[in-house]
């Protein structure tokens, strides 16, 4: 691969992560949380399970539970804490806390598993801790919605871990279209329970529709599974801190939200340790896997 399309891949495959947020927060206008959440992936993941029809399916009911189990974690929980989230931060602020993953798969691979990092990897941890604190000033005890974005982030970690440990026995093509469909389908079933559901059908939503289901599902996750076969995948995913800089970029462009110093302060300490982890990942296998879960966002 040259290093003109490795660039142009890169970065859209990191833009198309990164407006997942603001064109999202900008559906939150015309739909529930949830219920937006929930039809993105029950539509992009149908569209990839009827793509890979042919493709080998497991077997067993066992196998289909962990599929289901990933959908839940990656795109259910991950994606609905990430959205309800967005009723009290900013998408931009969102976007910066899920994708501290990188950084909680050390800490909680450490602690469950057993895993070994570097020197340079706890540095990263550390910075990217400290950014979380100063991505959010002085009010970060007092906004619901910090919480629950980390608690996306925490799930987006277990995800990444249950994937290290079940997702070579899968199609890695099946395993993205039927994790998502069934993350989509819990997600409905939260929206009937817990929200009013709601969606208001025009131009402007039906436009966040086919952004989130055809750009930041199914070409997304396609060029980006194409970058990790064709590409070093511990050196590729150094280049993550770009989607939460997309994501403040385009939120402040298309939904004016405010970049504040402290914002962009904190930020910057996240990527920073983000590529302290991710750089070292060529030897350490266990941060490899993450990028096939941010993938699926």
């Amino acid at each position: 691969m040259s290093k003109k399309t490795f660039a142009a891949l890169l970065l859209l495959t990191t833009f198309a992560m990164g407006t997942a947020f603001p064109v999202g927060r900008l559906g939150l206008d015309y739909a529930s949380p949830f219920l937006l959440m929930g039809i993105r992936f029950v539509l992009a993941g149908g569209i990839m399970a009827l793509a890979t029809i042919k493709r080998p399916k497991p077997r067993g009911a066992r196998a289909w539970g962990k599929m289901a189990l990933l959908g839940t974690f990656n795109s259910a929980c991950v994606m609905g804490c990430a959205y309800y989230s967005m009723r009290w931060i900013t998408s931009g602020e969102s976007a910066i806390l899920i994708f501290v993953n990188p950084l909680l798969v050390i800490v909680l691979g450490t602690l469950f598993l057993g895993a070994r990092y570097g020197g340079r990897q706890w540095a990263g941890v550390a910075l990217g801790l400290a950014g979380v604190v100063c991505t959010f000033g002085t009010h970060f005890h007092v906004q619901p919605g910090t919480f629950i974005g980390l608690a996306g982030a925490v799930f987006f970690a277990t995800a990444a871990l249950l994937m290290k440990r079940w997702g070579p026995s899968f199609d890695v093509w099946v395993l993205s279209g039927y994790q998502m469909l069934a993350g989509g389908v819990v997600l409905l079933v939260l929206s009937a329970l817990s929200e009013h559901p709601h969606f208001e059908l025009n131009l402007a939503s039906a436009g966040v529709m086919l952004w989130l289901v055809l750009i930041s599902s199914i070409v997304q996750f396609s060029a980006w599974t194409y970058l990790l076969r064709q590409t070093d995948p511990g050196r590729t995913s150094a280049f993550l801190f770009l989607a939460p800089l997309f994501s403040v970029l385009t939120g402040w462009g298309m939904l004016g939200e405010p970049l504040h110093a402290y914002v962009g302060a904190g930020g910057a300490l996240i990527c920073v340790g983000i590529f302290l982890v991710n750089w070292q990942a060529r030897k350490r296998s266990l941060a490899a896997d993450i990028p096939q879960k941010v993938a699926e966002m």
